[in-house]
């Protein structure tokens, strides 16, 4: 373990040139590839250790935050603030690593929770507009809302238990401990009526914090959710409660995005939609809805940054997110349209994409407790098709605007940019024996 957080630590005296930060961060992600030993746990010590579903999201992490670099380019070819956003990037790398290591609840709990603070400078310091000091300000507010229940959970554990090791807590916990604790994790995904805090955060971030927080952060709470319940087993019942809402946001928040008319808050709220069915999975309590939950969180979190990474491609020429101003670009941007487009089938769950091996094995997962969840996740599937074609033909189609004739088409960077977002999303449906095997 420690090989791996003094690699971290020793990229921060990098910061006075980012492209040695790019080059050592893609050599991350292959050294985090090289290293399971495809056990159930490697590299275990006694307060970090490693399985398939943390190595996994932290390859996740490591390419999400290589991709971020890429995206901000314009940030890094200015002298102000470039050290601070790659130093900023560094501990978000390091923050991230560590939550996905860490065995003791207690540091998980506090990495959990530290996560937050780089993802506010991000926003603070590189927003577009003066209400991120707003957006900022929902996203402190709910997320540390809902944690602080869990806090107290941790130290009702430490009191009945002796212990805060994952794999040495065994007790019944009642009803109450275990809805108070779980809260936590449906603010961080978030699950719908605490969804709130996400559109806004993501309307007034800059392209890496849009990037991060649907890519990566709001599968902390998922991760969260399946780490917690190998000890909170004995209160299945209270699962119903979340399980319903799961399904239910499916639906309803796929109403929602069709009325949108900002590119990224409708993209914001597709991921509400999304983490929702994974809300569903996960509360299913099988081995068909937790795999295919975990599928869809690595699926979303590439889609999502993909098409974060088209709003901002948009936005970087017209100056505007509106899909009633963005319209013809299939006249002016060809290639902006050919990535669009897979872009939208991705996030529609469309054969063959990982996504749709997700989705699928979520349902699967959700017929156990009752047949009516096929139908009510069958109409938000339907929904998501409808809201990613709108997206589509809304930008792609219809009469250009005069002002946007002479914008410029995508560069060598966006376009390499898009593809190793679209490469490994589409590849990763061929090694469905990864997921499987070692789960």
């Amino acid at each position: 373990m420690m090989k791996i957080f003094f690699f971290i630590i020793f990229l921060i005296p990098l910061i006075y040139n980012w492209l040695m930060v790019v080059i050592s961060m893609m050599f991350l992600v292959m050294l985090f590839m090289m290293l399971n030993s495809f056990s159930y746990f490697s590299s275990h010590s006694f307060y970090f250790g490693m399985d398939m579903m943390s190595w996994g999201l932290m390859i996740l992490t490591s390419w999400i935050l290589f991709l971020m670099l890429l995206s901000s380019y314009k940030v890094l070819l200015k002298n102000s603030g470039k050290s601070e956003f790659l130093f900023n990037i560094i501990m978000l790398l390091l923050i991230l690593v560590l939550v996905f290591m860490v065995n003791n609840m207690l540091l998980f709990y506090c990495f959990f929770e530290a996560s937050l603070i780089p993802t506010l400078f991000l926003i603070y310091g590189w927003g577009y507009q003066p209400e991120r000091l707003s957006a900022g300000f929902y996203l402190l507010f709910y997320t540390l809302f809902g944690s602080l229940p869990f806090l107290v959970g941790l130290f009702y554990i430490y009191n009945s238990s002796n212990t805060m090791l994952f794999w040495l807590i065994e007790l019944e916990l009642n009803g109450y401990i275990y809805l108070v604790m779980s809260l936590a994790f449906l603010f961080k995904m978030p699950m719908l009526f605490f969804h709130f805090w996400l559109p806004k955060a993501h309307v007034e971030a800059p392209i890496s914090g849009s990037m991060i927080l649907a890519g990566v952060l709001l599968k902390l709470g998922g991760y969260g959710l399946i780490r917690i319940f190998c000890f909170m087993y004995p209160q299945f019942w209270n699962n119903i409660i979340y399980l319903v809402i799961g399904v239910f946001s499916c639906m309803m928040v796929g109403m929602v995005c069709v009325m949108q008319v900002d590119i990224k808050s409708l993209i914001a709220y597709s991921s509400v939609a999304h983490m929702g069915m994974v809300i569903s999975g996960i509360m299913s309590m099988n081995s068909f809805g937790i795999l295919g939950s975990y599928i869809l969180m690595i699926g979303h979190g590439l889609c999502s940054s993909c098409l974060f990474c088209l709003a901002n491609i948009i936005y970087e020429r017209s100056l505007s997110r509106s899909l009633s101003v963005n319209k013809g670009m299939l006249t002016v941007l060809p290639l902006f349209s050919l990535f669009m487009f897979m872009g939208c089938i991705n996030n529609m769950s469309s054969p063959p994409t990982l996504n749709l091996l997700g989705e699928i094995m979520i349902i699967l997962g959700n017929l156990s407790w009752s047949w009516l969840t096929f139908f009510f996740m069958s109409l938000g599937s339907f929904l998501s098709c409808v809201y990613s074609i709108y997206m589509y033909s809304s930008l792609n189609h219809g009469s250009l605007y005069s002002g946007l004739l002479s914008i410029s088409n995508i560069n060598c960077r966006e376009y390499i940019l898009l593809v190793l977002h679209l490469i490994p999303l589409n590849i990763a449906v061929l090694s469905v024996e990864f997921f499987v095997c070692f789960w």
